[in-house]
């Protein structure tokens, strides 16, 4: 038997308003926001996952 290492990638996705004098500084705020752990990722920011296999196709669920 082998042993494999399998990757696992979520994605959540959470949608912000910020009021900034434009996209970048937008950007860079809710960034800044995220690092502080400013965001709970629940359930319903839940969008998907995917297992993979370095060397092999991923499988999307």
């Amino acid at each position: 038997m082998k042993e494999y290492k399998v990757h696992i990638t979520e994605t959540h996705i959470i949608s912000v308003n910020v009021k900034a004098l434009n996209a970048e500084e937008a950007r860079k705020i809710v960034e800044q926001m995220y690092m502080e752990n400013d965001f709970i990722h629940g359930a319903d920011h839940f969008k998907g996952v995917t297992f993979s296999v370095p060397g092999y196709p991923e499988q999307e669920r």
